[in-house]
């Protein structure tokens, strides 16, 4: 069985500034992370793993210094990493991103079950994964927290909705993402550090995909643009206050009548 796992490096702070022009966040200089959600979603490929004869292959879509989290992989078990990368997929939205994706898991291994996190913590959509499975024209599942079974032929998964928990029977080839629920991710294997530090990534370019055409990608090839975004403004405020037990308790009473947490009688 052949694992594909898609992850993505995202800012590790929420002090992003961002480009006016294009409504995009600026990643230069900062400091950054593997997606949260990611992590689940590589140690559910290795539960897998674990019980099946399966190969884990990982893709992330970004700039050069995106490889990171494809060796961070590697240091938690996966086999093979691809790097899709070029700047012709820059600025991409949901919908680029998705295309751009699926064009390069098509330049893979072939697959038998691609493993999304539930979404990423900048961008907050959770649209990709379902979208990756409609191009490559596969079932899809959303909201894993489970799996019951996994077979040559199909993946039965419990699903967290809304109002229900559901139980669903796919066929393979197929697309889930996961909920953090699913499993509790690993730490990164300082023996598998060592054991991979000369492990290739694969480059997967614009040059390298089936669609040659450049305005299916990136800022061309994204319908939806953002009209205007801003950091959050904080009103939060400090005060230390000093005093006797006494004194203090009934300035915290009266401050939270004036706040109107409580209520005066």
């Amino acid at each position: 069985m052949n694992i594909t796992v898609c992850i993505k490096q995202v800012p590790g702070t929420s002090e992003v500034e961002i480009d006016e022009k294009t409504g995009n966040l600026i990643r230069e200089g900062i400091d950054t992370k593997m997606n949260p959600y990611d992590l689940y979603a590589i140690e559910t490929a290795m539960k897998i793993k674990e019980n099946n004869s399966a190969k884990i292959n990982v893709i992330s879509m970004g700039p050069p210094q995106a490889v990171e989290v494809i060796q961070e992989a590697y240091m938690m078990g996966a086999d093979n990493g691809y790097l899709l990368t070029d700047k012709k997929f820059a600025g991409a939205d949901v919908l680029a991103t998705s295309y751009a994706l699926s064009q390069g898991i098509n330049k893979m291994d072939n697959y038998n079950l691609i493993i999304c996190g539930k979404m990423t913590t900048d961008g907050d959509t959770a649209q990709v994964g379902p979208e990756i499975a409609e191009f490559l024209n596969i079932p899809h599942v959303a909201n894993v927290k489970k799996i019951i079974d996994i077979n040559s032929n199909s993946i039965t998964v419990e699903m967290d909705m809304p109002k229900t928990v559901e139980i669903q029977e796919v066929k393979l080839p197929c697309l889930i993402t996961v909920e953090k629920e699913i499993h509790q991710p690993r730490l990164p294997s300082f023996k598998l550090k060592l054991a991979t530090a000369k492990r290739k990534v694969n480059n997967i370019t614009f040059k390298d995909l089936d669609d040659s055409n450049p305005e299916n990608f990136g800022l061309d090839g994204s319908p939806t643009q953002v009209l205007d975004v801003f950091p959050p403004t904080s009103d939060r405020v400090n005060e230390r206050w000093k005093g006797t037990g006494k004194e203090l308790g009934e300035r915290i009473s009266k401050k939270l009548k004036k706040l109107k947490f409580v209520k005066d009688n």
